[in-house]
């Protein structure tokens, strides 16, 4: 495995990120097809044997028991310094906005509830898990300099943004003092490009991390045509993502299988191969131990220019 600092921290990561997404309650979230706590365990333990030591997840993931899964697996088989922890928080919901709660409120309660999840004093990365509309971002950002100076987060990041919106809140933060983004999860891989327009020249002229999500675009970048499995049966969210363009998406399915043959890897491998040239870290979701192995030989595969392209 290799590491890299993550963007403008001190934080030393590993090229992949654990997306724990797929860890939680099946019966008590969005989703209908993660695994259970044992089997979470396994996938946990097996990438820290691979030498992944940086690992993403949220308090939005299955009503909070994907932290409570990683929390108590981190705890049980790593040192808490080995580790680099990220979780992500939601907006304000109409009901806290009508009580009153402000944005700065909002952003204490729940940090605080992820940290009793986690089973932890603090997080490394605290991420805002999409940006917050009915929020003034004057309270975001004092709200997230408040964890940090704290010592509840060390640092902050952002998912789901524009990069116009990534840039008017560090310039925000910047002139008041306050902590900076100092990276971005957005929605990047082979299938969906359009970070590359602005937002990934943006993060290179500031040294911001990108660590995209859904790297392999919800398991259809690492099956041939006609595999399928229990997430792409069932995962209705990934398929608002990637079923209207199917067909358009075909030629580059092939020809990741076509390279993947050639070279003798797996589609995963040649996927997740292109992504890292690209960014620093991707975040890569795991339910079966031959995931997150594929995973980690990515970061040995070496692609040409043309491969690339």
């Amino acid at each position: 495995m290799d590491y890299t600092k993550l963007g403008n921290s001190d934080l030393n990561v590993s090229r992949i990120c654990m997306g724990c997404m797929g860890f939680g309650d099946a019966q008590n979230g969005q989703h209908s097809w993660t695994l259970d706590e044992t089997h979470s365990r396994e996938i946990i333990r097996l990438g820290l044997e691979l030498g992944i030591n940086f690992f993403d997840t949220a308090i939005g993931y299955q009503s909070g028991t994907s932290e409570q899964y990683v929390g108590r697996a981190l705890r049980d088989f790593a040192r808490r310094d080995r580790v680099v922890v990220a979780t992500k928080f939601l907006p304000r919901t109409n009901e806290e906005i009508q009580a009153g709660i402000s944005g700065q409120e909002h952003i204490r309660r729940m940090l605080d509830k992820s940290l009793q999840n986690l089973g932890m004093d603090y997080v490394d990365l605290y991420i805002c898990h999409m940006w917050d509309h009915q929020t003034p971002l004057f309270d975001i950002m004092e709200g997230l300099n408040n964890a940090v100076k704290a010592g509840k987060a060390r640092y902050i990041g952002i998912s789901n943004c524009f990069a116009w919106q990534l840039a008017k809140a560090n310039a925000l933060a910047e002139r008041e003092g306050f902590a900076k983004f100092i990276s971005v999860q957005g929605h990047y891989n082979l299938i969906f490009r359009e970070e590359e327009r602005e937002m990934a020249p943006y993060c290179r002229e500031e040294n911001i991390a990108m660590t995209p999500y859904s790297a392999l675009a919800g398991g259809r970048l690492c099956r041939h045509p006609g595999e399928t499995s229990k997430r792409l049966q069932e995962d209705s969210y990934a398929r608002l993502k990637y079923g209207a363009s199917q067909d358009q998406d075909a030629p580059i399915l092939a020809r990741v299988a076509e390279l993947a043959d050639r070279k003798g890897v797996s589609m995963t491998e040649v996927s997740l191969a292109w992504l890292l040239t690209k960014v620093t870290a991707p975040v890569v979701g795991a339910t079966k131990p031959h995931h997150i192995e594929g995973a980690a030989k990515a970061v040995e595969l070496e692609l040409t220019k043309e491969e690339c392209a």
